[in-house]
């Protein structure tokens, strides 16, 4: 299946929506075995990047089943979680209805409601999901304090355009941030890198998933993704300010920050 994501245009974007859609009910089970848990870690430092305050506005773009969505609501931020991939959207919508459900158990504390359970910190602020397209998002300009995308931005069919649409909707003072797979500068940690996401990571999606092209597809699409120096390099080019990279684990993860100015109107 070699390259077979990076077909042009619409054709590879439907390719992408319909692996998600595919592995959508193991996707969180695999995310926890092939990153061996750390991806939690990962997404509380994107959350503590962005240090949302109460009541400001947050946008999760390609928000999944909705780990950096959850996240954001424990600051009482008002969150809105987009994605094209309706089973994704269904998994994200289910945990939410559970949670909430849990919470109106007020005859028992919250630390035994059992949040933990499905992932989530306990819902403080609102939490809405929208399927759309994150190369066409379906908000105003300057619309919110943080913007936020987490192993997305190399699944679009533009990711320069994505990250741009993401700088639209963000309000001068907001803050940008991408969390993804990286590429280390050190040559011979990228070879063991590269070669754990070709043959272990494959091997995970065919147990759970009965699909070994479903994971990878990780490598190939790291392959054709400039990473977290390209990435940073489209931020500056673009206006964001204070564009910073954060790496995990010598660039085998990677966060990119930027904040928008005026200047970005």
């Amino acid at each position: 299946m070699a390259n077979v994501f990076y077909a042009p245009g619409a054709e590879r974007a439907q390719l992408v929506q319909a692996l998600f859609d595919r592995i959508a009910s193991r996707y969180d089970l695999i995310n926890d075995l092939q990153s061996f848990g750390l991806h939690r870690y990962w997404k509380n430092c994107l959350i503590k990047l962005g240090s949302p305050k109460l009541g400001e506005k947050v946008f999760d773009v390609c928000c999944g089943t909705g780990d950096l969505s959850f996240r954001f609501t424990s600051s009482g931020a008002k969150v809105v979680g987009l994605d094209f991939s309706e089973q994704m959207l269904q998994i994200a919508t289910g945990r939410k209805t559970k949670l909430q459900n849990l919470q109106l158990k007020v005859h028992r504390p919250q630390s035994q409601v059992g949040a933990s359970s499905i992932g989530a910190a306990p819902l403080k602020g609102n939490l809405d999901f929208v399927r759309g397209d994150a190369l066409r998002a379906p908000f105003p300009d300057e619309s919110f304090e943080v913007v936020s995308i987490g192993y997305g931005l190399r699944n679009l069919a533009d990711w320069q355009t994505g990250l741009e649409e993401m700088c639209r909707v963000t309000k001068p003072g907001g803050r940008v941030l991408v969390l993804d797979f990286g590429k280390p500068d050190n040559a011979i940690l990228r070879w063991v890198y590269f070669s754990y996401l070709r043959l272990f990571v494959p091997w995970l999606g065919r147990i759970f998933c009965g699909d070994a092209s479903a994971y990878g597809y990780i490598l190939e699409s790291l392959l054709h993704y400039p990473a977290q120096r390209g990435v940073a390099q489209q931020m500056r080019q673009i206006g964001l300010a204070n564009v910073r990279i954060i790496n995990f684990l010598g660039g085998v993860m990677s966060i990119n920050y930027g904040e928008r100015t005026l200047a970005n109107r």
